[in-house]
């Protein structure tokens, strides 16, 4: 299966949930947040720089959940119909 690049819209959509991810994650150690969403570290690191552009969504779900932020305020950043279109492709 070939997979079909990622348009730049997409690679910056990554890119701000990164961010956003990141700043409400504040002081947290990576590793702490990463244990608890039940992810390694690596990939909450990959995420938050960008690096995975299209996390699969029950991953941002689970960071989310553990930085106790909600899908509304992901939204907020993302675009309204960005999460619901992630949820759909199974991101």
């Amino acid at each position: 299966m070939v997979r079909v690049p990622l348009t730049i819209s997409e690679r910056e959509r990554g890119e701000r949930l990164g961010l956003a991810l990141r700043a409400a994650r504040g002081e947290r150690s990576i590793a702490d947040v990463a244990k608890q969403a039940g992810i390694s570290p690596e990939t909450l690191r990959k995420i938050e720089r960008g690096r995975i552009p299209t996390p699969a969504f029950f991953t941002v779900v689970a960071v989310a959940d553990v930085l106790g932020l909600s899908l509304d305020d992901l939204l907020t950043g993302l675009g309204a119909g960005e999460v619901a279109e992630m949820a759909t492709l199974g991101r």
